[in-house]
């Protein structure tokens, strides 16, 4: 048995799909990464993270996960949410002492996109990683520059610095710092999120960073609905076919895919699943 865990996919809204839609499309999906692997489904058990990007995301996380007992979930505000939020702070108590909640998060810094105000990303980053201290939660980032750039890779790193200092964790989601920066994350601690970009062909510079990762700062997620891996990219993604992710870096890191799950899994259970709050 092959246990993983999907340490950050995202929610359809109610509009979108129904729970019981999406867990229709998470069971074939299983159906179809077995296959491709040469496998059978029932070979695989999950467990999960469900990522909130703003306060209506982090509500449905929650309401998820309080239905099922492999399920955990994050709040937070996304950097594309950042001026909306501070345009109509709402109230993230609500999710605090809940034992389902695992993290702060997804938080952080987009300039790439730049849908809020950088400074109002950098505020609203501020806020919740110091909830995240507050809380005794790991936070949950979300880091990415404009292509040749580092302003945010370098702004969160200024922040970083202080909250690792006063006991901070941190993973860096779907990772693609550039391989000559990410030491300087790992000196503060970094976990790092690996997604289904690690099986696209052109990604070679995030499957180069990943050699300068230690093992025991794995983790495997989707980011479902997004970054569906080969063979199906284009496609919708979801946590069913996150073995075709663990394939793939078990093959650049010379293990069986045995080895992989049991090794991220326990990384992911380490950081997330035995957190506890105050």
């Amino acid at each position: 048995m092959f246990k993983i865990i999907d340490t950050h996919f995202h929610l359809p809204s109610a509009e979108e799909k129904s729970f019981e839609a999406f867990e229709e499309q998470f069971q074939n999906d299983v159906s179809r990464a077995a296959e491709a692997l040469s496998l059978n489904k029932e070979d695989f058990s999950f467990a999960f993270v469900a990522a909130g990007g703003d306060h209506t995301e982090s509500c449905r996380a929650k309401e998820y996960a309080a239905l099922h007992d492999n399920v955990r979930y994050s709040c937070g505000v996304h950097p594309h949410q950042a001026e909306n939020y501070l345009a109509d702070p709402q109230d993230f108590s609500i999710f605090k002492n809940d034992p389902k909640l695992c993290a702060i998060g997804e938080i952080g810094l987009d300039y790439f996109y730049e849908k809020s105000p950088v400074i109002e990303q950098r505020q609203v980053f501020e806020e919740f990683l110091q909830l995240a201290l507050d809380w005794d939660l790991p936070a949950m980032l979300h880091i990415r520059d404009k292509e040749g750039g580092f302003e945010a890779g370098n702004d969160a790193l200024e922040r970083l610095s202080r909250f690792a200092a006063k006991g901070g964790r941190f993973v860096i989601h779907c990772c693609t710092i550039p391989e000559e920066k990410i030491d300087s994350f790992l000196d503060l601690g970094a976990m790092i999120g690996v997604t289904g970009m690690i099986t696209f062909k052109r990604a070679e510079n995030v499957r180069s960073m990943l050699k300068k990762v230690p093992a025991e700062r794995l983790l495997l997620e989707t980011d479902s609905p997004y970054l569906a891996p080969i063979p199906f990219r284009g496609g919708e993604n979801s946590p069913g076919l996150l073995p075709l992710a663990a394939q793939m870096l078990a093959v650049e890191r010379d293990m069986s895919l045995a080895e992989l799950c049991e090794l991220t899994t326990g990384n992911a259970e380490k950081f997330y699943f035995s957190t506890k709050q105050d």
